[in-house]
């Protein structure tokens, strides 16, 4: 099967399980206001089982295909990494992800953009009532926005163009994905080390790995935040009292 035709297969799915969501969020919100559950419950509850399905049955449809044609995942030219340094650039992609999350925060907050985004924010609170959807933030989300970001827009971009232009253009898509364009440098610098990192290595695992240690340590910080104030406010509370 031609290359284009599978990543037109592989984002339509994507696509249309997103689409899909749409349809079945109300529905599972339904079922579980029946629950004798809050509505604020409910909600969180149908919206992270929806995540879960429609992201879960898109991974399993879209890793079917990328089996069944594997000649479709490579975009670089020379040989691919192996396991050892696709690890290796999987942990410093995750550190160069951050890092530039850190830095596109801080000048985003230079030009008045609010901290923060209410997206992951939204996320994380559900996931305290309806945990499932970790699976989908976790496992679900890397794998598929990998596939769709880098190797289908950052991939074809870049048999086509250049790096630098790939990359700029998949992050940008990326941010619109998400409804926070205010946030673009945030979606950026990410999608950057995300795509310098599957260059690096030719291998669309290295990305997913980094992806994958960002939304855990993120959904890890995001959960246990209150913890985390509680620890900042003991240290400065012995601060002053040393004092």
């Amino acid at each position: 099967m031609k290359k284009w035709v599978v990543a037109l297969m592989i984002f339509m799915t994507y696509v249309l399980l997103q689409i899909g969501s749409i349809f079945l969020a109300p529905e599972l919100i339904a079922y579980f206001t029946g629950k004798d559950l809050s509505k604020v419950d409910a909600v969180s509850q149908g919206f992270a089982w929806t995540l879960f399905i429609t992201q879960g049955i898109a991974s399993l449809l879209i890793a079917v295909m990328l089996l069944r044609n594997k000649r479709f995942i490579p975009v670089f030219k020379g040989k691919p990494s192996g396991f050892g340094g696709i690890l290796l650039w999987g942990v410093l992609g995750f550190f160069l992800a951050m890092a530039g999350q850190i830095i596109g925060a801080a000048v985003e907050s230079a030009f008045g953009v609010p901290a923060g985004s209410e997206n992951t924010e939204m996320l994380s609170n559900i996931a305290k009532t309806a945990p499932i959807i970790i699976f989908a933030m976790v496992l679900f989300a890397p794998f598929l926005e990998e596939v769709v970001f880098r190797r289908i827009i950052f991939g074809g971009l870049y048999t086509k163009t250049n790096f630098w232009v790939a990359a700029i253009v998949s992050a940008i898509v990326f941010a619109a994905v998400h409804n926070e364009l205010q946030h673009l440098l945030m979606y950026l610098m990410p999608g950057l080390a995300f795509a310098f990192v599957y260059y690096k290595t030719k291998r669309l695992l290295t990305p997913m790995i980094a992806h994958f240690l960002m939304n855990s340590f993120v959904t890890a910080v995001q959960w246990n935040a209150d913890k985390l104030q509680q620890l900042q406010d003991m240290q400065q509370s012995i601060v002053l009292f040393l004092q």
